[in-house]
């Protein structure tokens, strides 16, 4: 298993946008079958999976963070036929303004055996709203409570697989392993209530109501200020959390003493209390408190049973997996396609030339160019170990502790940056058309 699934816990896509009227589509199998199963890719703690738009292929995200479905990031290959489209404006997490939408009704939804009629979406006009380039792959979309609603939905965070049953004639399984807790569903989102224990050696377990967001790659987001006794620890370091439909989300980031979910308890998981005016949005719903994120769903097999308003835990693969945050301060993103020169071995040749009653072999090269991707410093955070060794934001990332970022993936490249305390991390970055070579130790900011 790759590392990076084991440790990263990456601030993407932290969403709440509702819808003021339900949608009047529906989810259903395609023929008499009770149950269908699809893979998915899980990328920065995120499930990534393809939907076919009336007959488009696109990638979306499962996030149950989010009650209408978004569009986003479409290019001319990606064209979608949408209909019933109209103007709008929405607005969500982040500091900044509402963003320019398109409403499309009446679209047709496709993956497996499941066909979705009658489907609504929002198309995002703004360009700079990209999850593609922190994820590695070109990513489409974000759907939630409109598939959710519709079926029993098991999320088998180990295996990679999603299974949905037809929720009328599901039955749960006895399970002496497994805690079902009660969701309160609100603007269709779902919503459960947990406890935390703030200060280092507290007994005191705060019980707070978080959204369920399978689309926040971080562990719990706390909303200050939300309980009486909801303040952020004394150590704490200002960070970069994400970036939301309307802007970037900066807070602070920091460990608490434990997260309680019924039975289970999870010492020393990572927190981010977002700024006041980053979650203006979310904090009108006045009994949250924050959101239970990815980094923990994913410790669990995850059912979601809307139509008894249910949620079931069982213990999963990453379930004694550390929590860790990401000690270099570098977020790295895709930065297109770069042209490398390689050596095409399967057409050299080698030539045997005598002269002088000498014989002299001589290899013979062709080279081959192809495209590769290449990655580059998006944000680099104040005072951390890679900003104290001169690395600045807009450096591209070429090599990785001795090898090539272009032969690796994204999500492998940024879980070197999750590691344990004092490992060493070595960049060749190109700046300015020049090379340069750095070298740093993670640390951990809040010892």
């Amino acid at each position: 298993m790759n590392s990076f699934f084991k440790t990263v816990i990456f601030s993407v896509i932290l969403l709440f946008v509702w819808t003021k009227a339900f949608s009047q589509g529906s989810f259903q199998f395609g023929n008499a079958s009770e149950r269908q199963s699809i893979s998915f890719k899980l990328l920065n703690n995120l499930i990534v999976f393809p939907i076919e738009v009336n007959g488009r292929p696109l990638n979306f995200i499962l996030d149950s963070g989010v009650g209408a479905t978004l569009l986003f990031n479409l290019n001319s290959k990606d064209s979608v036929l949408l209909h019933n489209m109209a103007k709008i404006k929405l607005q969500g997490l982040g500091s900044e303004e509402s963003v320019e939408a398109i409403l499309s009704k009446g679209n047709l939804f496709t993956f497996g055996n499941i066909r979705g009629f009658n489907q609504s979406l929002y198309l995002i006009m703004d360009d700079s709203f990209d999850l593609s380039s922190r994820l590695g792959i070109t990513v489409h979309g974000i759907i939630g409570y409109e598939i959710l609603k519709d079926f029993v939905v098991d999320i088998n965070y180990g295996t990679k697989r999603i299974n949905f049953y037809n929720p009328d004639n599901y039955r749960h399984k006895v399970c002496k392993k497994c805690e079902t807790y009660d969701l309160e569903l609100f603007k269709l989102k779902p919503y459960v209530n947990v406890g935390v224990k703030i200060d280092s050696g507290s007994t005191e377990i705060i019980p707070v109501k978080l959204l369920i967001d399978s689309g926040g790659s971080d562990a719990l987001w706390l909303f200050e200020n939300s309980h009486p006794n909801i303040l952020a620890p004394k150590k704490y370091f200002n960070d970069f959390l994400g970036e939301g439909l309307s802007g970037s989300v900066h807070g602070k980031r920091t460990f608490i003493n434990s997260l309680v979910i019924g039975k289970f308890e999870f010492k020393n998981p990572t927190v981010s209390f977002p700024d006041e005016s980053s979650i203006s949005y979310a904090r009108q719903f006045e009994e949250r408190n924050g959101s239970l994120g990815a980094s923990v769903l994913k410790r669990f097999n995850v059912i979601f049973d809307y139509k008894n308003k249910k949620i079931t835990l069982k213990k999963g693969s990453y379930f004694k997996e550390p929590f860790r945050y990401n000690m270099s301060g570098i977020e790295l993103v895709y930065n297109g396609k770069q042209l490398i020169r390689e050596q095409n071995f399967t057409s050299s040749r080698l030539t045997d030339v005598k002269t002088d009653d000498k014989n002299t072999v001589i290899l013979d090269y062709n080279y081959k160019y192809t495209f590769k991707p290449s990655y580059k410093i998006h944000h680099l955070r104040a005072d951390s170990p890679a900003y104290n060794a001169g690395l600045l934001e807009g450096d591209i990332v070429i090599k990785i502790n001795g090898k090539f970022t272009y032969e690796l993936p994204l999500d492998e490249i940024i879980g070197k940056f999750f590691q344990k305390e004092n490992s060493k991390i070595s960049l060749v970055v190109e700046r300015n058309g020049k090379d340069y070579e750095y070298h740093f130790y993670l640390k951990d900011m809040l010892k």
